[in-house]
């Protein structure tokens, strides 16, 4: 089949390689993976990959990607892992069985919008243990805050409690951050009189734990994503030097573009120079001239030019626009020519803009 460039490639075999090595080291630790796909933009066919290779729940930041997976059929429980805004709680209750909260506000409005559609939410109290995005930051308001669900939100149920770590401030998910999670997880038991039902550890990075044999055995449950779909190009390996991430394919997705120029010419810029397209002051080394080759894709579509990375020997990323990349293929051994494909591997930012991109054509395989 032809593709329409440029083209994002989905490989399922590999992407289904992953996510069962992910949930299998999870599971060996007596966890559950709640499969999150945001990064595809809410593909129904990822969150059936998941659901396939043995994830618990099905996890997104977005309503709308939720309710495609589930009005394609995936039948496991949707998490909203981001918290929800008031003027949502309508869809929330309608479309996903569990959510992460950290709002009085958003819990009582949360919780008569749940009595009005004859249903019972389930939700989980997110802690903020230092990484200050979401979640209480006092212990005493979160105990308080689960009693209240507890004894009086009819419409709510408190299935248990989160954090997260490492997206806002970068913090670790240390030995003692993980027990300061059980001991929040402790009191609310106490205060309530019953087990919770989950403890979320965490994203990727508290995976770092489990590999560590650290893990305390109540927590139950982490939101993964990036993993499955970046295997050691990013996160794990790169940001923590994790190589158990080395055994995951790193290509589940692939960038294919067009070249639509080929040309020798200078390195340095000629003239007085000001801001690039992203209005950025750069820097230029003078390497003589070297051939360079245009590409029909840009910082639009994709992002940051460190998050592509070309799999042609010898070709190197040295600059884009908004709608043009520019490869040095001076040390190339193959020929580059005008309307060649040019294929490139993909970190987590990267395939989370393609994904939404206009001018990018996904394609499963």
């Amino acid at each position: 089949m032809k593709r329409r460039k440029p083209a994002l490639i989905l490989d399922h075999d590999k992407l289904r390689y992953n996510m069962r090595s992910v949930i299998g080291w999870c599971g060996a630790a007596g966890i559950d993976v709640a499969g999150v796909i945001k990064i595809t933009g809410g593909m129904a066919s990822v969150a059936r990959d998941y659901a396939e290779c043995g994830a618990y729940m099905i996890a997104s930041s977005r309503l709308e990607q939720l309710a495609r997976a589930k009005n394609a059929g995936v039948d496991i429980p949707m998490l909203m892992i981001r918290v929800p805004m008031i003027s949502e709680l309508e869809e929330l209750v309608e479309i996903c069985e569990y959510s992460l909260q950290s709002e009085y506000a958003t819990l009582k409005a949360l919780d008569e919008a749940a009595v009005r559609a004859g249903k019972v939410h389930n939700v989980i109290l997110m802690a903020d243990l230092g990484d200050l995005r979401e979640g209480f930051f006092e212990l005493e308001e979160l105990v308080d805050v689960a009693k209240y669900v507890e004894d009086v939100l009819s419409g709510l149920h408190l299935a248990g409690i989160g954090t997260n770590l490492g997206c806002y401030g970068s913090v670790m998910p240390t030995e003692d951050k993980m027990d300061q999670l059980v001991s929040y997880a402790e009191a609310v038991e106490e205060a309530i009189g019953r087990p919770l039902e989950i403890v979320s550890g965490g994203a990727t990075s508290s995976l770092i734990p489990v590999f560590d044999k650290y893990m305390p055995s109540k927590v139950n449950l982490l939101r993964i994503g990036a993993l499955s779909f970046t295997g050691p190009l990013e996160d794990l390996r790169t940001s923590y030097g994790r190589k158990e991430a080395d055994a995951l394919h790193d290509d589940v997705f692939t960038l294919e573009a067009e070249v639509i120029e080929v040309r020798t010419k200078p390195t340095h810029p000629i003239g007085k120079l000001g801001v690039d397209a992203t209005g950025r002051k750069r820097t230029y080394v003078d390497r003589g001239m070297r051939k360079r080759a245009l590409l029909a894709i840009g910082r639009a579509d994709y992002g940051e030019l460190d998050d592509i990375i070309p799999q042609l020997e010898g070709a190197e990323v040295i600059g884009a626009s908004g709608d043009h990349t520019i490869l040095d293929i001076e040390d190339c051994k193959e020929p580059v020519r005008v309307g060649d494909v040019i294929r490139f591997k993909l970190k987590y930012t990267a395939i989370l803009r393609l994904t939404s991109s206009e001018n990018v054509t996904t394609y499963e395989i």
